[in-house]
């Protein structure tokens, strides 16, 4: 689990809190049920207009990455595995490296190395994982954009539950008993929808797009890698070039 993500939103949920305490308000008094199922629901049929299917389904299932490692090595050990493999097919063969396909951390190294043990051309295994790479690439990162724009959504939907709240405030001026806590309830829902935005929705999109981009780039560490091989490049030279990727 990564903590700093839970962590950040705890702090930020935790500030507001003593904020409001500290105001001389309540906790009790943020708790709105209208105000949520407004801008929560509102956000979410917002979303399911602005997105596809596929995106939704693939961005709900990219939500782990926010909270949880994505379970693939660093960019470190990939490129030492790399690095190996050039030895031992400079020592040895390439067709050496057939072996020790499946000791390999990365799946993507995993299928992109049986190319190279079959002695696919450099220019044909280029072509079929680059391609495949900026496809993934597109695919996920247009998943991740259904929390950023939920993000852009949340706060304006927030504000048309503060709109509806007053509505209802107004359609009760005779209890000039209740303006007061009406008022200050149809305004949750701005709290609800720029608080959501700000603390929630746009961190966690943020957050596994740049995720995305990290397993992209380890996978065109791999590629480089693997095409550096496959060239008959030394063993030095392509740990120059997959060095270059651990260093960015």
């Amino acid at each position: 689990m990564d903590r700093f993500a839970i962590a950040g939103i705890l702090v930020g949920i935790f500030g507001i809190l003593i904020g409001q305490v500290i105001e001389g308000g309540t906790i009790w008094s943020l708790v709105v049920l209208p105000a949520a199922f407004i801008v929560f629901l509102g956000t979410a049929g917002a979303v399911l207009v602005s997105a596809t299917r596929s995106d939704i389904v693939r961005g709900i299932k990219l939500l782990k990455l926010a909270f949880f490692e994505s379970g693939s090595p660093s960019a470190e050990v990939v490129a030492r595995e790399i690095t190996e493999a050039a030895i031992t097919a400079r020592k040895e063969s390439i067709l050496a490296l057939e072996k020790k396909l499946s000791s390999y951390s990365h799946p993507f190294m995993r299928n992109v190395f049986k190319f190279v043990v079959d002695g696919v051309d450099p220019a044909t295994i280029r072509d079929l994982f680059e391609n495949e790479i900026l496809l993934t690439e597109e695919e996920d990162l247009a998943a991740a954009k259904i929390w950023s724009d939920a993000g852009g959504y949340a706060p304006t939907i927030g504000i048309l539950g503060a709109v509806l709240g007053l509505i209802h405030v107004m359609e009760n001026l005779s209890d000039t008993s209740k303006l007061g806590a009406g008022i200050a309830t149809a305004f949750v829902a701005t709290v609800y929808g720029v608080g959501s935005a700000n603390l929630i929705f746009i961190p966690i999109g943020s957050r596994i797009k740049r995720k995305i981009r990290h397993e992209i780039m380890i996978k065109e560490l791999i590629l480089h890698g693997a095409i550096g091989i496959v060239s008959g490049h030394t063993p030095y030279v392509i740990q120059e070039k997959v060095g270059s990727f651990v260093d960015a």
